[in-house]
C-alpha cells in the first residue's frame, strides 16, 4: 500500500493518502487499477475516490477514469490552510492568555531535543548571543551561529576546547584540554538577547538522561549571562597573572567590550 505519513498529519486517512499517492504515480486510472496500486480493496476504492472527489483531490475526466489534483496545487492548498489555521489559533490563544509576571523554568532531556532547542533559540536571536560550548556541540551549531552573526547578531563566544576562531568576541577557556574530565561532561550555555537561556551539561555516559534548563526567567537569564561574562575575565586573569603574558591588541579590545557590556 502506497502511503504518505506526512499527508496523514494534514488530516487525510490512510486510504485517502494511499489512493492519492497511487493516482499521482499512475494516471489516468480506473478503480480497478487503483485498487491494485494502492492495496485498497475494490469494494472500498470507489468510496475513497468519492471522498477525495468531494475534497477536490481527484477528478473524473471521463466515466470511471480519474486524475489527481496536481501535487504542486495540493501543496499550495495545504500551505494556505496551515497559515489560516495558525492565524486562527494565534487569535484564540491571545483571547484566553492571562498576563503574568511568572516565568517557567522547564527541563529538557536528550541530545537531539537540546540541540533542536539550541538551534531554535539561535535562529530567533535578534541582538546578542552569549555562548559557551564544547567542540562537539559547537560543530553541530556552527552553521546557525554563523547565520546569526550574518544577520547582525553580536556573538560572544567562550570555547571549551580548540575551535575555529570565527568571531571577533571569542576566547578559548583556560585548561580546555582537561575541562571534560574536571566537570564530568560537556556543558551547553546559550543566552539570547538577555531574554532566554538554555543551560545544562551532558554528563559523561548519561548524555540522554542529563537535564537541561530552558527558561525566560529574568533573574536566571541575567545570572547565567554574567557567568559567561566572567569566563572572559577568567581568561584575561589566567593569561596575565598565571601565564605572565600581555594581552594582545584584540584581547584588550575584547576586555574593554565585555567590561562595558552589562
Amino acid at each position: 500500500m502506497l502511503e504518505s505519513y506526512k499527508m496523514t498529519e494534514f488530516g487525510f486517512s490512510k486510504y485517502e493518502t494511499s489512493c492519492y499517492m497511487a493516482l499521482v504515480a499512475h494516471h489516468p486510472a480506473n478503480g480497478s487499477q487503483l485498487s491494485k496500486l494502492s492495496g485498497i480493496a475494490r469494494s472500498r476504492i470507489y468510496d475513497v475516490l468519492n471522498t477525495l472527489s468531494r475534497k477536490g483531490m481527484v477528478f473524473e475526466i471521463e466515466p470511471g477514469k480519474f486524475v489527481p489534483l496536481p501535487p504542486e496545487e495540493l501543496q499550495k492548498r495545504l500551505k494556505s490552510r496551515f497559515a489560516e489555521n495558525l492565524r486562527s489559533f494565534e487569535q484564540e490563544l491571545a483571547a484566553v492568555t492571562t498576563k503574568t509576571e511568572y516565568e517557567y523554568i522547564l527541563t529538557l532531556k536528550g541530545y537531539d531535543a537540546v540541540m533542536e532547542k539550541a538551534t531554535e533559540i539561535i535562529n530567533h536571536a535578534e541582538r546578542e548571543l552569549y555562548i559557551r560550548l564544547f567542540p562537539h556541540s559547537g560543530q553541530h551549531l556552527a552553521a546557525c551561529i554563523e547565520k546569526a552573526a550574518g544577520r547582525g547578531v553580536g556573538i560572544r563566544y567562550v570555547c571549551m576546547g580548540p575551535m575555529p576562531h570565527d568571531f571577533e568576541i571569542q576566547i578559548e577557556h583556560p585548561d580546555s584540554d582537561s575541562l571534560t574530565e574536571k566537570i564530568g561532561g560537556e556543558s551547553v550555555d546559550i543566552i539570547a538577547d538577555k531574554e532566554e537561556a538554555l543551560v545544562g551539561m551532558f554528563e559523561t555516559g548519561k548524555e540522554d538522561l542529563s537535564p537541561f534548563i530552558w527558561t525566560r526567567n529574568k533573574w536566571f537569564v541575567i545570572g547565567n549571562r554574567d557567568s559567561l561574562r566572567h569566563d572572559f575575565y577568567h581568561y584575561f586573569l589566567n593569561k596575565t597573572y598565571d601565564c605572565g603574558e600581555p594581552l594582545t591588541k584584540n584581547e584588550k579590545q575584547i576586555y574593554e567590550f565585555i567590561k562595558k557590556d552589562e
